[in-house]
């Protein structure tokens, strides 16, 4: 008789021994730069919370305060009676720093593009999408019944052969969306997104850009990267993003037209159909936006700390890739070496994770380094000294 769960482990045992699983380390401590993983203190470098705002003393406050006022959940989904005038206030607060006309929060990022992006593109439309997308993106992509092109990561010439060739589609596509990634995840490179904005204005596209890693880094007091590009929501029609990286909480969002907003609280199951945001957590995510407005020292500290890394690094032979944010790769090829590197930086102190195939092409393994407002330059140049140790030691650069 067949087993029906035996493969569970056969699919397990599979990954194991293709050095493909992921065995997680345990923090014994909060997201700081500093903290106990797996019992030793290590300097963290493999972490979103880009500004530490995730343990800054007025955001923890206003969580405080809301569990002791509204408690620690909302109810229900926010379609039913689970919107509190937390979650309004967000919103309303969110739109005016994204300088939108309207926005609308999810309980996750991954929640948005997953459950927003097939109700935009249906039957008879085109999603063009970055070769190099989040997986949030192109699960929603392969949730969608329209038809679906890949054009080569941030190539703008080939996204305009892509265009023109669908303007001759026969029947006519109803919709055509692009969808991209504002900062990529792996490399830290930015998409052209001004460019891409004429592009989609030039073949009537709408554009949907994820800007997940730029939020909080990118733009005027981080406010994105529709700020950075000096453009607004009437070029970027959709600007996702998520509160869990540089405002330190948790949540997706998407801000733009208030019609987008009320076509997506109508349309998108994944928003109609999850518990809203707890209470502590949407009043964190105000206190953040408070915290970005009022104090442009942590975005800064961010660019400073960033622009010393990577050039010390590079100067020491490493490959950064095409970084142009505080997402640092340091690019070492082997799938192996990368892991080895991550195991040799862990013993000496550093908390950083391979990246191996399937995430990044076979040739392309590293380790990620993304880059914290808190560190101080001792603690800049800690790691350094430490990655040209190791580097050395391993034959990632050259011995002197």
């Amino acid at each position: 008789m067949r087993d029906p769960t035996s493969f569970f482990k056969k699919e397990y045992q599979s990954l194991v021994e293709n050095k493909l699983d992921w065995s997680p380390r345990m923090l014994q401590g909060p997201s700081e730069p500093k903290t106990m993983v797996d019992g030793r203190e290590v300097i963290v470098l493999c972490s979103n919370n880009y500004l530490g705002l995730t343990t800054h003393p007025k955001i923890k406050e206003a969580a405080i305060e809301a569990i002791k006022k509204y408690g620690v959940g909302s109810g229900a989904v926010r379609s039913i009676s689970g919107t509190m005038d937390l979650h309004v206030e967000l919103e309303k607060r969110l739109a005016r720093f994204k300088r939108a006309e309207s926005s609308l929060t999810y309980p996750t990022g991954f929640m948005v593009n997953s459950g927003l992006i097939p109700q935009i593109a249906e039957k008879d439309d085109l999603i063009i999408s970055d070769e190099l997308n989040h997986g949030s993106i192109i699960d929603g992509t392969r949730l969608s019944r329209a038809e679906k092109i890949v054009y080569k990561h941030n190539n703008v010439e080939d996204l305009q052969r892509v265009l023109e060739e669908a303007e001759k589609h026969e029947p006519a596509y109803r919709r055509i969306l692009i969808v991209t990634d504002g900062v990529f995840s792996m490399d830290g490179d930015i998409s052209p997104i001004k460019e891409i904005s004429k592009l989609a204005a030039n073949h009537g596209a709408t554009l949907y850009v994820d800007d997940a890693h730029g939020e909080g880094v990118l733009g005027e007091g981080g406010r994105g990267i529709v700020s950075h590009f000096k453009l607004t929501h009437r070029e970027v029609h959709i600007e996702m993003g998520t509160f869990s990286k540089a405002y330190g909480t948790i949540g997706g969002h998407i801000s733009g037209s208030l019609d987008l907003i009320r076509f997506a609280w109508n349309k998108s199951r994944t928003w109609l159909l999850s518990s809203s945001q707890p209470p502590p957590v949407v009043a964190a995510t105000i206190a953040a936006i408070d915290v970005l407005e009022n104090e442009p020292e942590h975005v800064k500290k961010l660019w400073k700390n960033t622009e010393y890394f990577k050039k010390s690094v590079q100067d020491l032979g490493f490959d950064t890739g095409m970084s142009q944010t505080p997402i640092i790769p340091i690019i070492v090829g082997d799938n192996e070496k990368a892991k080895s590197f991550g195991e040799e930086l862990y013993k000496e102190g550093i908390f950083v994770v391979p990246i191996v195939y399937p995430m990044v092409s076979k040739d392309k393994a590293r380790i990620r380094i993304q880059m914290n407002s808190k560190l101080s330059l001792k603690d800049l140049d800690r790691v350094i000294s430490i990655l040209e140790k190791v580097g050395k030691k391993l034959d990632i650069i050259q011995k002197n």
